[in-house]
């Protein structure tokens, strides 16, 4: 596997979770970045914190999250990449948040803990820009 490149993306996240027969709000498809995953448990919606508009109840909110993206179109044949970032950052207590879409990974942090997650990155091979 050649080296994996991570950009760093501007702004801070948050992590919305509602009921599962909730209505998604509209300015949620006005955002720039933006995933909604619906389940039979819940609706769970990945937004930038400064374009958030009004969250119906019931919700909850998991604030202040930084994102770091898997640079590049990566091969379905591929396999690891994921852990490849995952482990280094649990074996220094970083918690993440995993997105994969059709093409990449995000890969979201707290956003106090992104420079040490960067920084264990950058430790174990990764370039971090």
């Amino acid at each position: 596997m050649e080296k994996i490149v991570l950009k760093t993306l501007t702004g801070e996240f948050q992590l919305i979770r509602m009921n599962p027969d909730s209505t998604i709000p509209p300015w949620v498809f006005q955002q720039k970045l933006f995933s909604v995953s619906r389940t039979p448990d819940e609706l769970s919606i990945l937004v930038d914190s400064q374009n958030v508009g009004e969250i119906p109840h019931p919700h909850k909110v998991e604030a202040n999250w930084a994102c770091l993206k898997v640079e590049g179109v990566l091969d379905f044949s591929l396999t690891g990449v994921l852990a490849s970032i995952a482990n280094p950052l649990a074996e220094n207590k970083i918690s993440l948040f995993a997105l994969s879409t059709y093409d990449t990974d995000y890969i979201l942090v707290k956003a106090d803990k992104l420079q040490a997650a960067e920084r264990v990155l950058r430790n174990n091979h990764f370039e971090v820009i």
